[in-house]
């Protein structure tokens, strides 16, 4: 817990905002329907300083929002608070997710998921928990889940796309897309320059049989 909050006041602070969401997914039935293919996953936002854990689990329209909770995670996000600031304040929350100092475990893709469902939806992260546990603390909490779980659409397809140059350019875990063209069409010219020179082989190959009989 954030130091110096009842853990019963943080857990109404908690509840306050869970209601708010359930609230807004009532009024967005297509967004509820997407969260219902989610409600096997449970999301972790760990805080270390101060130390302070937040799980998000989706449910068949609705989420429950808990500080404790015992069982696996689908995906965790683990930093200070200052970085979780850092990545709610953000213009591009992508680049400060890929560069900055918080982590990520386990499978990204539900929580991208996640997050496009939740950027749909007119959620005031803030209210609930500022009149529940000060102006303060109910700030921190909400840039904390401001920045774990309402990046929206655009923040979705910008993480992708960081993602995929990464992946091809910075890490070189897979070629870049032009040279897996340029390889498939070598190797496709390869195996045509093959196939013609079978057929000349089998040409001269009947033309030596032919000249020995």
């Amino acid at each position: 817990m954030i130091e110096g909050i009842n853990p019963t006041v943080h857990t109404a602070g908690l509840a306050a905002l869970e209601g708010l969401i359930n609230r807004a997914l009532t009024l967005a039935p297509r967004a509820s329907e997407e969260l219902a293919e989610l409600e096997e996953c449970v999301f972790a936002l760990e805080c270390t300083s101060p130390a302070l854990d937040i799980y998000l689990q989706p449910g068949r329209g609705s989420v429950r929002l808990m500080g404790i909770y015992d069982g696996p995670v689908t995906t965790r996000v683990r930093g200070a608070a200052a970085d979780f600031t850092e990545l709610a304040a953000s213009d591009d929350p992508a680049a400060s997710l890929i560069n900055g100092a918080l982590e990520l475990e386990g499978d990204s893709a539900p929580l991208l998921e996640l997050q496009q469902i939740l950027g749909t939806l007119d959620i005031d992260w803030e209210a609930p928990l500022v009149d529940t546990l000060g102006d303060v603390v109910g700030h921190q909490l909400a840039e904390i889940l401001r920045a774990g779980f309402s990046w929206g659409r655009e923040a979705r397809v910008s993480l992708e796309r960081q993602l995929e140059e990464f992946v091809h350019e910075e890490a070189r875990l897979s070629p870049p897309r032009l040279e897996l063209e340029d390889f498939y069409g070598d190797v496709q010219e390869l195996s045509l320059r093959v196939e013609r020179l079978e057929s000349r082989s089998r040409r001269l190959r009947q033309k030596i049989v032919q000249l020995k009989a």
